[in-house]
């Protein structure tokens, strides 16, 4: 069966994307991870993959022109497949494929007698299995936060969905009633699937889930999940303030991960999310009762906890084990002095509007020092290597899903009071499940930090696609010789890994000898 390739959501406010260049022809054979083209959203231009083997039998949009959301840009299938009844089914104005037949012709089996019903006739709203990161293929459906029948607003956050990053809402961008859902709980989608539609309350939608199972644009079993709009609108509503109508706990993901770790009953945590549901804030405020000692175990007794991967914790997995054991890692550790910052970051956040801090400083200096030592800031891809013009410092923080890593674009040319209040919106969107994917995407550099954990040295393992890490570890009060004594300076140990493929060892120790220039003497970070 064919694939259809729509356009993707491919950033929070994006309506349609240009298409800039198609990267494939019409009959060429495509891989599932081949970028078919770059797309202009109103956010940055960005790749467009198709997820499917084979032979790209159909291009929608030219190269310069926009497609809306969800439009059909490409279908990819086996040489010489009937692709008509995709194209019928998009668009209401031509005629049915066997219409274009010749005449008194049989009709085929490729195109089915059932009339095609499309959103547009209805008035309705389908919502898509959103591109969420650059590397999904699929989102599991963690919760939905709302039931068939709700009335929804277009900035309702209708789903939490799983994907191979983090744990992220999806917004439908319409106003109307949920008709359908047609992913349940628990369940993945892949990119595009129809898990969702809204429109007006009453509206019979038996035709168009017809037509979109027909074209393989939606899951099979979503059929079962959908129901009329009047049937929930008389179930009865008596159930905590915590609770949605159904009884069913509304809180988000990440406040239920942190209950647990806590030890919180989260049914007796009131939410102060929309409609009352619970969010991280409510657990980190929630005061419980004084709970009984729990009883010790039986001394000798063994056991064991299971804990299911997410999407997010294999992608780590996968794509660091990639990176270890195919790129040839080699490290350069560097002690600085850090007397002079600690003093100049006292001096500037008593002016500063935005406390900056020695992460800040960090980036800002990574940055400078990139600028001066281009050959760092590159890519392996193969049989080239690709150096970057632009500076984007992926600045790594730990989620309990696991670890993301939001991007600071264009760091060389911000401030450190830019740095900083741009830093802090981007980990408080990241912890609070609001990072969008270009907040996470085109790094050329990346620094993990550790010190604030009391770690004195570590080794990171190479973020792809970059060719350096920077590991940080924490200040660190140490006696040296002065003179004819001794005194103490604050000292703090940074380590390199490096792509041997793309940068050399005298390059890495160069780009280290710039940086801690910048961080002993940060004044000159600021001319």
């Amino acid at each position: 069966m064919a694939e259809v390739i729509r356009m993707p959501l491919l950033s929070d406010t994006m309506t349609e994307g240009k298409i800039v260049k198609w990267n494939k022809n019409v009959g060429d054979t495509v891989k599932s991870d081949d970028v078919l083209a770059d797309v202009e959203t109103d956010k940055a231009t960005m790749e467009v993959v198709g997820y499917a083997d084979g032979t790209l039998l159909y291009v929608g949009i030219k190269e310069g022109e926009a497609a809306k959301i969800n439009e059909i840009i490409a279908i990819v299938g086996k040489p010489g497949e009937d692709i008509q009844g995709y194209l019928a089914a998009e668009n209401t104005a031509s005629t049915p494929a066997a219409a274009s037949a010749a005449p008194s012709a049989t009709p085929t089996a490729a195109v089915s007698q059932t009339p095609v019903v499309t959103p547009e006739q209805l008035g309705v709203t389908v919502i898509r299995m959103p591109l969420l990161s650059d590397t999904m293929t699929s989102g599991k459906i963690v919760q939905w936060n709302k039931k068939v029948g709700d009335a929804v607003k277009s900035d309702d956050n209708l789903a939490d969905v799983e994907t191979d990053k983090a744990t992220m809402e999806v917004v439908g961008y319409t106003d109307g009633t949920l008709l359908h859902i047609g992913v349940p709980d628990g369940e993945s989608a892949k990119i595009n699937d129809v898990i969702a539609i809204i429109g007006k309350a009453g509206t019979d939608i038996t035709g168009l889930l017809v037509s979109l199972q027909s074209n393989g644009a939606t899951p099979a079993a979503a059929a079962t999940v959908s129901a009329p709009a009047t049937v929930a609108a008389s179930t009865p509503a008596a159930a905590p303030t915590n609770e949605s109508t159904d009884g069913r706990l509304k809180a988000s993901p990440l406040a239920k991960i942190f209950a647990k770790d806590k030890g919180i009953d989260i049914s007796k945590v009131i939410g102060s999310g929309d409609g009352g549901r619970i969010i991280k804030k409510d657990v980190d405020d929630f005061k419980s009762a004084p709970v009984a000692a729990p009883k010790m175990l039986v001394s000798g007794q063994e056991g064991y906890t299971d804990t299911q991967l997410t999407s997010m914790r294999k992608t780590i997995a996968r794509r660091l084990g990639e990176s270890m054991f195919t790129a040839p890692h080699f490290y350069l550790t560097m002690e600085i002095c850090m007397d002079n910052a600690i003093m100049v970051r006292a001096q500037m956040n008593e002016v500063s509007p935005t406390k900056i801090s020695f992460q800040d400083m960090l980036i800002k200096a990574s940055a400078l020092a990139l600028k001066k030592h281009p050959a760092v800031n590159s890519s392996w891809m193969g049989d080239f290597i690709r150096t970057y013009d632009h500076v984007h410092v992926g600045s790594a923080i730990a989620l309990p899903e696991g670890l993301i890593v939001p991007v600071l674009k264009f760091a060389d040319q911000k401030s450190l009071p830019q740095i900083a209040l741009e830093s802090k919106e981007l980990y408080d969107k990241a912890r609070n499940k609001k990072i969008q994917p270009q907040d996470f995407t085109g790094n050329t550099f990346t620094i993990s930090n550790l010190g604030m954990m009391d770690i004195d040295e570590f080794t990171a393992i190479i973020n792809p696609p970059d060719s350096c890490i920077l590991a940080v570890g924490k200040i660190k009060e140490v006696v040296i010789r002065k003179g004819e004594g001794f005194t103490t300076t604050q000292m703090m140990k940074v380590t390199m890994s490096c792509d041997h493929r793309s940068v050399d060892g005298a390059v890495g120790a160069s780009f280290l000898q710039t940086l801690k220039k910048y961080m002993e003497k940060p004044v000159i970070m600021l001319v």
